[in-house]
């Protein structure tokens, strides 16, 4: 009997003070104490966390105090640091005094912090280093007054971070950006992230804009745009950065939609880069009423703005992912492939080839190479061979690329201008020029010269709406602060003009018989196009890697 009093006493006596010395790791997890029978006070707490800065950045110190009010004394506490989307552990604890203590958790060594001894406190203080790639925290704790008497969930308010990073992409949250996983902080990347939080969720928008401009996140249950909510980050005339929230229906003007925002929102805009960093109390929606849905398509665009702030209709294709993600569950498998879709980015590369190089060769081939390039093979010139090998490939080319854009969108792009206006034209003429020379007269055919005007008008109708064309397309994909793509474009006409007139002078000089040997005059311009030819190569290299980045 005696015995048996004496289990049941040390049993109650090591139950009252368990852990006084606060090596409390096993409650990490749950953040509750490990007294039988207690459960946690449903009244206000008369505790409360204050930090000595509500935004950090990476490798910043905050000092955290936990302190009580109204003559409250407390004589345990469990504290740690939790990311807002995703609530895990976060950064690291330094211990400041003799009263706290840092504990192994999931997170790793002094990834929280408790009490060293059972002794009355009115607060205790301690430092939190913020880790690298973390986004916006709160500090909670569960604060005991006794063995039974004790409130948990006592958090403070949300500190933001005022860096933007990739390094928790796939992990701890969902990235999308051009070029992809480009760093935010770098000049051209344009960048987005969104995590679910307890009560909305988070986000992040980085990238190059200028002033009275936007990058806006939208999710949709398709691909395509309408029906659809964004989340709106803008830079304004004053250089300040207005945070906004829009409903799209089609192409009617957006409705704006309140926004509450837990904690204060961080941004910052210099040297042409937007940094935008909110908690939005929201639920998704995409028929103007909220879904239980968490899977979307996701939307990453920028665009002008008015004055008054109104976005306006974007400038570039937005970014949009090849499938829908699944903001609740998503993982590193989740993580996107940034960027515009393969389609897209195989549609400008054939229309780059065709128009930049196979189609233009070919134009060289009929008007300057009939005497450099005259030896006969099945009968026909060289010139001529190579002239319809390399049409026909452009030809083959252009209707390659016309299906897989259609592909892509499955209908017509309404938003993106006159590029895909232009491109229809492009695909007309283009298909019609060869049936037009299968029903060429004989070169002694009186009525020969009408062929040879109206093939020739097509051609240069053709080659200068292609220009116009692949420029504006270029500019569509390019998301680079400086639009560097269109201005190699650029480059590359000018060379081909240049090379058109010297070509030019060349057959004028031949015609008027101002060189005495033919065989160098077939050598001169033959390595007048081999030149052309290998800056051309040089050209389309750069743009279809630049296209391969975006």
């Amino acid at each position: 009997m005696e015995a048996r009093l004496l289990v049941l006493f040390s049993g109650y006596f090591a139950s009252v003070f368990s852990f006084p010395s606060g090596q409390i790791s096993a409650s990490c997890d749950t953040m509750l104490p490990q007294h039988r029978g207690s459960t946690p006070q449903t009244t206000a707490s008369p505790y409360f966390i204050t930090v000595s800065n509500t935004t950090f950045k990476s490798g910043d110190s905050i000092t955290v105090t936990i302190q009580s009010n109204s003559g409250n004394t407390f004589k345990g506490f469990l504290l740690e640091a939790l990311s807002v989307g995703g609530d895990t552990a976060t950064g690291t604890f330094t211990i400041t005094n003799g009263d706290t203590q840092g504990l192994s958790c999931s997170a790793g060594p002094n990834s929280a912090v408790s009490h060293t001894s059972d002794s009355s406190k009115s607060s205790v203080t301690t430092s939190w280093t913020a880790p690298s790639g973390a986004g916006p925290v709160r500090f909670r704790a569960t604060v005991l007054q006794g063995f039974s008497t004790f409130w948990s969930g006592v958090e403070s308010q949300t500190l933001m971070a005022s860096q933007i990073s990739n390094i928790t992409c796939g992990t701890g949250k969902f990235c999308f950006s051009d070029p992809a996983n480009c760093n935010p902080d770098s000049s051209g990347c344009l960048f987005m992230s969104v995590v679910p939080s307890s009560n909305g969720y988070v986000f992040e928008m980085s990238g190059p804009v200028s002033t009275l401009e936007y990058i806006a996140v939208g999710f949709s249950d398709d691909q395509k745009m309408g029906n659809d909510d964004d989340y709106i980050c803008a830079t304004n005339l004053s250089g300040n950065v207005q945070i906004q929230r829009v409903f799209l229906t089609g192409n009617n003007s957006p409705q704006s939609k309140n926004l509450i925002f837990s904690g204060s929102p961080v941004w910052n805009y210099g040297n042409g880069i937007m940094k935008c960093c909110f908690i939005a109390q929201a639920s998704i929606s995409t028929l103007s009423r909220a879904s239980a849905s968490s899977t979307y398509y996701i939307f990453l665009a920028t665009g002008p703005t008015e004055a008054n702030g109104q976005i306006k209709q974007h400038t570039k294709i937005p970014l949009i992912t090849a499938a829908k993600i699944d903001l609740s569950a998503f993982s590193g498998n989740n993580k996107a492939a940034s960027g515009e879709s393969t389609l897209v980015l195989g549609h400008g590369a054939l229309m780059l080839i065709a128009w930049m190089t196979t189609g233009t060769i070919g134009m060289l081939m009929a008007r300057y190479m009939k005497n450099a390039a005259k030896e006969q093979y099945f009968g026909k010139g060289l010139w001529f061979l190579m002239h319809v090998f390399l049409m026909s490939l452009t030809v083959i080319l252009t209707s390659i690329a016309f299906i897989m854009i259609f592909a892509e969108v499955s209908g017509w792009s309404s938003d993106t201008g006159a590029h895909p206006v232009l491109g229809c034209i492009v695909m007309i003429l283009s298909f019609l020029q060869p049936f037009g020379a299968m029903l060429r007269p004989a070169p002694t055919h009186k009525r020969r010269f009408i062929f040879n005007w109206a093939h020739g008008l097509n051609a240069l109708v053709i080659k200068v709406l292609a220009v116009a064309t692949l420029f504006l397309g270029l500019q569509l994909v390019d998301t680079s602060t400086n639009q560097w793509m269109p201005k190699v474009m650029g480059g590359f006409y000018g060379w081909e003009v240049l090379f058109y007139i010297i070509l030019e002078v060349n057959t004028r000089y031949n015609e008027k018989e101002l060189y005495e040997e033919v065989n160098n005059t077939m050598k001169r311009e033959s390595i007048i196009l081999i030149t052309f030819v290998c800056g051309n190569l040089a050209f389309l290299i750069s743009l279809l890697v630049g296209i391969g980045q975006s």
